[in-house]
């Protein structure tokens, strides 16, 4: 394919959309739409600090189960992130290294060596959709960001 192409929106599936909306908000997410179109459509998209994708949700907007969905953040310090999310009143986990995916194998603490992709913060909107936060100081190479 030639050109741009850029991931944009990821659709989360939520319960209660004005819940999800205040959770979202909370984490200083910026509020790009609030669509409503009668009684059976509403869209609310938001986007996350200088990121260039959003995420929507609202009534009418998926079939798939609240809770299903499951995404990746990416931070330039972990440490603070975390600080930030608790200080919002988001129940978050510790910063943990080793494994994103099985809590199991997760270690307490970032990364001794601090590398990139290497530490982690877990957490979950009302509905249990799933977010782990990474922190990125370093990308791999062809995945830099522009400038």
């Amino acid at each position: 394919m030639k050109g741009d192409m850029k991931f944009e929106v990821a659709i989360v599936p939520v319960s209660d959309v004005d819940r999800a909306k205040a959770f979202y908000t909370k984490l200083g997410w910026r509020v790009d739409d609030d669509i409503v179109n009668g009684n059976d459509f509403r869209a609310v998209q938001l986007t996350p600090p200088n990121s260039a994708a959003s995420v929507t949700f609202g009534k009418g907007v998926t079939d798939a189960k609240p809770g299903s969905f499951r995404g990746g953040l990416i931070v330039s310090d972990i440490v603070a992130a975390h600080k930030q999310i608790v200080a919002s009143g988001i129940d978050a986990t510790e910063v943990f290294h080793g494994s994103p995916f099985s809590p199991e194998a997760r270690i307490s603490g970032p990364d001794p060596a601090r590398k990139s992709y290497s530490s982690y913060v877990a957490f979950q909107d009302p509905d249990g959709n799933a977010w782990i936060v990474q922190e990125v100081t370093q990308r791999a190479p062809g995945r830099e960001l522009p400038k």
